[in-house]
């Protein structure tokens, strides 16, 4: 009798086990080396994953908060990078004119830092969201596992449509690289 109960746990524990690292089974790579994230993206076409994020005044805002628009999340490791900042610039620039759309620029900086930046770039079209207090990358699969960038999101894209449904996603391969800034747009375009 103990015998079946202790190997159903065993049996339990390891089903258990690999479902869970099954889960954290994404890589990408970071100057061509390998890292690994939480999860996968989301996936195209399912709803897009509430989430809670404090914006450069320590307020939070949540997806409802631009309920009815289009929305691209520019996610990355650090504003402080020159790829991260090039990704803030470009958005901030390409997406101005784009009709009910508004661009989330997402990081672990801190609200702090990513407000010096955006007043030091003139940066005035794109929204800065700090993910340091909440479970956006673990949601979203992007935060990084392992490696001295551990805790930092990895580089990806998602774009949601006005009913909250995913539309586009891309997780940059190699976070030292930009994403593809014209397939993100124009996903919001057709």
């Amino acid at each position: 009798m103990y015998s079946k109960l202790i190997f159903s746990t065993l049996l339990f524990l390891a089903i258990f086990t690999f479902a869970q690292n099954s889960k954290t089974a994404n890589t990408v790579l970071m100057g061509g080396k390998p890292v690994q994230t939480y999860a996968k993206l989301p996936e195209v076409n399912k709803p897009a994953p509430k989430f809670t994020l404090t914006d450069i005044t320590m307020k939070d805002q949540t997806l409802d908060s631009y309920k009815g628009k289009f929305l691209i999340l520019n996610i990355f490791p650090s504003v402080d990078t020159g790829v991260c900042s090039a990704s803030v610039r470009h958005f901030n620039e390409d997406t101005a004119n784009l009709p009910n759309t508004v661009v989330l620029c997402i990081s672990k900086d801190l609200p702090f830092a990513q407000k010096r930046f955006c007043g030091a770039e003139g940066i005035k079209n794109v929204v800065m969201l700090s993910d340091f207090r909440s479970d956006f990358g673990k949601k979203y699969g992007v935060e990084i596992t392992d490696s001295a960038m551990k805790g930092l999101l990895s580089r990806a894209v998602v774009v949601i449509d006005p009913s909250g449904k995913i539309i586009y996603e891309e997780q940059v391969t190699d976070i030292s690289h930009e994403p593809n800034y014209e397939a993100a747009i124009n996903a919001v375009k057709k």
